[in-house]
């Protein structure tokens, strides 16, 4: 039994199949739609922290920036404080933030926020004098604290 299609069909097909070749190759031609390659992590390895199943209190949150990230990030996360030792030669402003770290989905800005809270960080550079407090991995501030710190941060980059 022989079977054949008409040419208007084969060329149909043929047509949808070059589409989708076209369409996989533009796909694999090494450019991420992803961001999640570009998102700074830090150093110390870890994943989220309960933080992210509670709801922060930004005004909270200041009180406890202030008490202990202001010595490293400055008032309201502005001021660029000093490094030495460190590529940059500063501590990475939260006011604003770094863009790579932001994301319009809250719940992702929070997570990229709370790993360096969690598991700290240290910069890179020969010998910085200056590294990130694994506040969560220590249980310098507890889970509520991390995440009033989180919603305080965020609402300095709305």
């Amino acid at each position: 039994m022989k079977l054949s299609l008409p040419f208007h069909r084969l060329a149909g097909l043929l047509a949808i199949a070059l589409i989708l070749v076209l369409v996989l190759a533009a796909c694999s031609s090494g450019q991420s739609s992803s961001d999640s390659e570009k998102v700074p992590k830090p150093s110390n390895p870890g994943g989220t922290g309960p933080a992210l199943g509670l709801t922060g209190d930004a005004t909270r949150g200041a009180e406890i920036f202030k008490a202990n990230c202001v010595v490293c990030h400055g008032d309201e996360g502005k001021a660029p404080v000093a490094n030495p030792g460190s590529t940059d030669g500063t501590v990475p402003s939260l006011n604003p933030i770094d863009e790579a770290l932001v994301s319009s989905d809250v719940k992702t800005f929070a997570a990229n926020i709370d790993l360096f809270l969690e598991h700290g960080s240290t910069p890179e550079g020969s010998s910085p004098a200056l590294k990130m407090l694994a506040f969560g991995d220590t249980k310098t501030l507890a889970p509520q604290d991390i995440a009033d710190v989180i919603a305080y941060v965020i609402s300095l980059n709305k």
